[in-house]
């Protein structure tokens, strides 16, 4: 039995709640169990630097975590100067999935930056990010079309985000972290709408896994992300 008591393909109850942030062109607080992240869109107006001149647009994302969205208090990075290199490696992840699925030539030359602040933090803040930062982009853009700023909407398809892992040697569906922290392998699994693969991360921690179990893995991210995308078309509806 899960530590949740949940059945090995039962994702945490989630939710997506627009509009939350009052000033940012689009905002959602996610919510995937104890997982709480604020994802709030910002228009600039202006490409980054290295873009400039080429005509198309970017979407960016930085990710951070509030001292007490942990069980003991972590310190701000800002007061250490740079972000950690785990920092890195989650807001560039959440950068190129929602880069995967839109139209950068379409934006024109501006930019979207998406911040992502954890509010609390059980397992999955990553994947929990990418699904929230989404429908924030998409009611961005919504905006930006509502004021004909741009025409179409550059966006080609939804992309959610869920983590699996191998726990007591059993494949199973968005841990939390009393299973994520004990688990023998762990993954996370960035699909599309369609059904696209945009980014598979998988390590073994306690015990080396079979290509049998990622791809019971893949199986169960699947069913996850064409739940998670269901939901994400009902918060926009």
């Amino acid at each position: 039995m899960r530590p949740s008591k949940r059945a090995a393909d039962a994702l945490r109850p989630v939710t997506l709640e627009r509009n939350v942030a009052r000033y940012a062109e689009g905002s959602c607080l996610v919510k995937f169990g104890e997982t709480h992240v604020l994802c709030a869109a910002s228009l600039e107006d202006k490409p980054p630097p290295w873009l400039r001149g080429q005509g198309r647009g970017w979407i960016t994302a930085e990710y951070a975590m509030l001292p007490r969205a942990t069980h003991t208090r972590t310190k701000r990075e800002s007061t250490s100067g740079k972000p950690s290199g785990r920092t890195q490696e989650i807001q560039r992840l959440i950068g190129r999935s929602l880069r995967a699925v839109a139209n950068l030539q379409a934006l024109g030359e501006r930019q979207i930056m998406i911040d992502c602040d954890v509010l609390q933090a059980d397992g999955g803040t990553r994947t929990a990010s990418i699904t929230g930062a989404w429908v924030a982009l998409h009611d961005c853009l919504k905006w930006m079309r509502s004021r004909s700023i741009i025409k179409d909407m550059p966006l080609r398809d939804h992309v959610a985000a869920v983590s699996c892992g191998v726990s007591n040697g059993e494949p199973v569906l968005d841990l939390d972290y009393a299973e994520d922290s004990t688990a023998e392998t762990d993954a996370n699994f960035v699909m599309t709408g369609a059904g696209g693969l945009v980014e598979v991360q998988a390590t073994a921690e306690g015990a080396v896994f079979s290509e049998e179990q990622l791809l019971a893995m893949m199986g169960l991210a699947r069913s996850g992300c064409e739940r998670l995308v269901a939901l994400q078309k009902a918060a926009i509806a």
